[in-house]
């Protein structure tokens, strides 16, 4: 570890959240629901607008495909820097809402500030959504952003070669279906999970069952899904660098996954995965630590980022 991260860490493990917040946090009804997601915003939105949760520079709106959907927004410094990594994080919102930018609000514009505190681009995105899209179109937008980057990132001081992924809740599981193999838009597509140089996976679930009418997967992934979407075996056998969460708060339905999934890579690779435990946080606060709490998840999370990157050189 460099004295530059070093020093980097120790001033963002000051940033953390008052205990009586936490608490809060805590209290909170785990059950994902709009009410969860406008009380966990109302404790941390003071906190990020103290902070500032905006990068020096935003270029909004650029098209990586064809849909209304396919938009993303690059976080820069604004200084000319060049060769950076480039830290892309993709929304939930259960496959059938959700947004990389919210005006007026943190969402999730947070996330590019924070990258770009940590000397990195930053780039949030859109993507189609169902019910009029199904699986893997998920998937297969996250290659089309990739694709994207790999092409014009430069322009922006990133580097094609240092590319982390991350996605949380429904992102998450469209970034897992990307890391799996699931996302090619054909035989010959050059883009596939060999085009990152890592992917965080926050709060997913990674085994899909059949889901019950009026559940979230159930617009995506159908009534009947096979075995062939679930992402965990290719998972298991991707050498892309990966790291998973799962928050204290997430309900039972987070946990059981991030359980069956450390036992199915220990089978797999005599080992566990990396995996954080997002202390004192819920399922919608998880990427509302970042910068505000940054010992929860900002600082495993940075390091993951620094270690597949090799960052700073």
């Amino acid at each position: 570890m460099t004295e530059q991260t070093q020093q980097t860490e120790q001033a963002q493990q000051t940033r953390q959240l008052p205990p009586d917040v936490i608490a809060q946090l805590k209290a909170l009804d785990p059950a994902v629901s709009p009410e969860l997601a406008q009380a966990t915003w109302a404790l941390l939105t003071p906190f990020h607008e103290k902070a500032g949760y905006t990068a020096p520079k935003i270029d909004r709106d650029l098209r990586y495909g064809d849909d209304p959907r396919h938009r993303l927004d690059v976080h820069t410094a604004g200084n000319g820097q060049a060769g950076a990594p480039v830290f892309v994080f993709v929304h939930g919102g259960g496959f059938v809402r959700g947004d990389k930018h919210v005006p007026g609000t943190p969402q999730y514009d947070l996330v590019g500030a924070w990258a770009v505190r940590h000397g990195w681009v930053g780039v949030t995105m859109t993507y189609r959504l169902a019910p009029e899209h199904t699986w893997p179109s998920g998937a297969q937008d996250v290659a089309a952003a990739v694709r994207w980057l790999r092409a014009h990132i430069a322009g922006y001081g990133g580097d094609p070669d240092k590319i982390v992924v991350a996605g949380n809740s429904a992102g998450a599981m469209h970034v897992a279906s990307f890391a799996a193999g699931q996302g090619a838009a054909g035989p010959a597509d050059p883009v596939g999970p060999g085009g990152i140089a890592g992917a965080a996976l926050l709060s997913g679930i990674y085994e899909i069952g059949a889901p019950r009418p009026g559940e979230p997967e159930h617009a995506y992934y159908g009534p009947n899904p096979g075995p062939e979407v679930s992402p965990l075996p290719g998972l298991l056998r991707t050498t892309v660098p990966l790291l998973f969460s799962v928050a204290e708060r997430d309900p039972g339905l987070f946990q059981e996954a991030a359980a069956r999934l450390v036992g199915k890579w220990l089978d797999r690779h005599g080992t566990v995965p990396d995996l954080v435990w997002v202390e004192g946080h819920n399922h919608m606060s998880t990427i509302g630590s970042l910068t505000v709490d940054e010992a929860a998840l900002g600082v495993p999370l940075a390091r993951f980022v620094e270690r597949v990157t090799g960052w700073p050189r």
